[in-house]
């Protein structure tokens, strides 16, 4: 990754980001870190009167009283004002933080698609984005307020410096040079030591995750794989330990050059001003503002530039939210955009040639399949011949490489995606199981219901998982986790079985009603036989007069579809109903029957079976 930062870019829209979230809050810290800034200058040209009136016998105490008084007050003001920036930085965290992550979920609401989510690359982009959206902006405003606060204390102990040696000034201007490289030099490697170990870190905390997760407790006790797992932990942590070691090293020794030029400035400095005291060129009150110039101007260099930094860290960084947020669509958009009327005719796959990158194999080679509308379509084939690929594209999960896929004559990309989708129902092999309560987990199938527990039970009863979720402790409002403590703490969350779960996703997928296509991939494959016999009655009801695919492996929960395509190497081999198939002695009666040898074998011909 190029490290260099698009600066004058990346701090503008940082600040644009901080001003629109907390402008009151950032305009306390901007009119504290000016005033932090001048009190110092103040407070030194103070003690040099107040010093110079009682060495010259000034017997004025009014005035010396009212120097004092001035004292005190910019004493209390120096010690409030750091509390005051603290709070109002705190505002100002929260507030961009809010507006921050809400328009960095809203980029990755736009990528409809799923292409970007499974770059790795890009993911790691996304986990660096949330991270410096969350602090970025705050840290970039806060250096920079602390460089200006420096730089005004800076200059004004210069200007002390000029009255009194303009050759002092241009000393602690030399030393500053290679103080500020310095440390630019040390932000540019560790924003790049930031970038390398991000994918260490990542497959360390993986590893860590596997340790705890409750779907991998059971292997990794059964198997005794803790120490292997540990020794992998481990293994990464100790690489991150090693780079950061590496860095501190470096750290430890540029900061220690900075330190020594400093101390060589101050003391100059101050060897200078007790000379010229000496031969009666300065008097008791001006070696009182040398002393605080020379510890005014190294102290304000060196927090400006260690600001300098911290700013370019924060900046390069912030590169990864800007790039995340402007992130386009990745899926095209037409140029005019067509609404989806009910399907009528069919959907129909066209020369369809898909793979997952120009370094990935086709995954789809050509592949034309006809979907009538009111039909139901089984589809078959090994692992990997491109069943779920060819899901994922017609969702409009990702586009075709080559060819189309047709809703009733017309491409789906002319379609507005969202639009589509509200057309298609689904249930996925790989469902989720939400940490929210039954109701919730079923209503998320359709948003516009999650409220109308008619629907939600409705669904629940299509499932066969009503009376199991009607008897949980709180029934539908039932929370379905461990991980999360009910709100209630005198009744726990409950954990579900694989089976049941199955149902709930079932659910979730029936919820949605006036669907124009319902997708089934692998239905039942977490049931055992007589909830998959019930389930499977259940879809051949509901799939009645409905535009259907369902994938599965178990071939007799598909021999009742209207057409069976048989999906081998990308391409579509066989397709037609399942006599046609099993009578045409190809690639589905070889597998129909393999796995009917599996089930009849041994079995006694007065059993009864049909």
């Amino acid at each position: 990754m190029d490290t260099t930062t698009r600066t004058p870019g990346g701090m503008r829209q940082a600040l644009l980001l901080v001003w629109r979230a907390a402008s009151g809050s950032a305009a306390v810290q901007v009119l504290s870190a000016l005033l932090a800034g001048v009190l110092p200058i103040g407070l030194a040209w103070l003690s040099k009167l107040v010093i110079d009136g009682i060495a010259a016998g000034d017997r004025d105490l009014r005035r010396l009283l009212g120097l004092a008084v001035a004292m005190a007050v910019a004493g209390l003001l120096a010690a409030m004002i750091p509390y005051l920036m603290q709070y109002a930085a705190a505002q100002m965290g929260r507030a961009i933080v809010l507006v921050a992550q809400e328009a960095l979920a809203r980029s990755v609401k736009r990528l409809s698609g799923l292409a970007r989510l499974e770059d790795p690359v890009f993911y790691d982009q996304l986990r660096m984005a949330t991270q410096a959206g969350r602090g970025g902006p705050s840290t970039i405003f806060t250096a920079l307020l602390a460089i200006g606060q420096g730089l005004v204390t800076t200059f004004g102990f210069l200007t002390a410096l000029i009255v009194l040696n303009p050759w002092l000034m241009l000393l602690a201007l030399i030393a500053a040079v290679p103080t500020i490289l310095l440390q630019l030099d040390l932000s540019r490697r560790r924003t790049a030591m930031i970038w390398r170990l991000s994918r260490v870190e990542r497959r360390e905390m993986f590893y860590e995750g596997l340790l705890t997760r409750m779907d991998a407790a059971k292997e990794i006790r059964l198997f005794g794989l803790a120490d292997f797992f540990i020794l992998r932990m481990l293994r990464e942590l100790m690489a991150i330990h090693r780079e950061q070691r590496q860095m501190d090293r470096r750290e430890l020794s540029s900061h220690g050059t900075m330190a020594v030029l400093g101390a060589l400035v101050a003391g100059a400095t101050i060897v200078w001003a007790v000379l010229s005291a000496g031969a009666g060129r300065l008097s008791v009150g001006d070696i009182a503002i040398v002393v605080a110039a020379s510890g005014g101007v190294v102290g304000g260099l060196s927090g400006a530039i260690d600001r300098i930094g911290a700013l370019h860290q924060a900046l390069a960084l912030f590169d990864h939210y800007r790039t995340v947020v402007a992130a386009p669509p990745d899926l095209s958009a037409p140029a005019r955009t067509t609404a989806v009327e009910p399907l009528r005719h069919g959907i129909e796959f066209c020369d369809v040639w898909f793979r997952y990158s120009a370094e990935h194999p086709w995954v789809l080679n050509g592949v034309n399949l006809h979907i009538p509308a009111g039909k139901a379509l089984g589809l078959v084939g090994l692992n990997g011949a491109g069943k779920s690929t060819l899901i994922k594209l017609l969702c409009r999960f990702y586009d075709p490489v080559r060819g189309s896929i047709r809703w009733d004559g017309v491409d789906i990309r002319d379609f507005p995606v969202e639009e589509l989708r509200l057309r298609i129902g689904a249930v996925f092999q790989d469902f989720m199981t939400y940490d929210l309560s039954a109701a919730e987990n079923i209503g998320l199938g359709d948003l516009a219901q999650l409220s109308d527990r008619r629907s939600i039970i409705a669904a629940a009863t299509s499932a066969d998982i009503h009376e199991v979720v009607d008897n949980l402790p709180k029934g539908y409002e039932t929370l379905l986790s461990r991980t999360f403590p009910d709100d209630d703490p005198n009744t726990a969350g409950v954990s579900l079985s694989g089976g049941q779960w199955q149902r709930i996703a079932l659910a979730r997928g029936f919820l949605r009603q006036n669907l124009d296509l319902l997708i089934l991939d692998e239905p039942s494959s977490g049931l055992d036989a007589e909830a998959e016999y019930q389930i499977h009655r259940r879809l051949h009801t509901l799939r009645t007069g409905r535009t259907s695919v369902l994938i599965s492996h178990r071939l007799n929960t598909i021999r009742d579809a209207d057409s069976i395509a048989v999906i081998e190497g990308g391409r579509v081999v066989e397709q037609g109903n399942h006599d046609a198939l099993i009578e045409g002695g190809g690639s589905y009666a070889r597998l129909f029957m393999r796995q009917a040898q599996g089930y009849l074998v041994d079995v006694p011909a007065t059993s009864g079976l049909d």
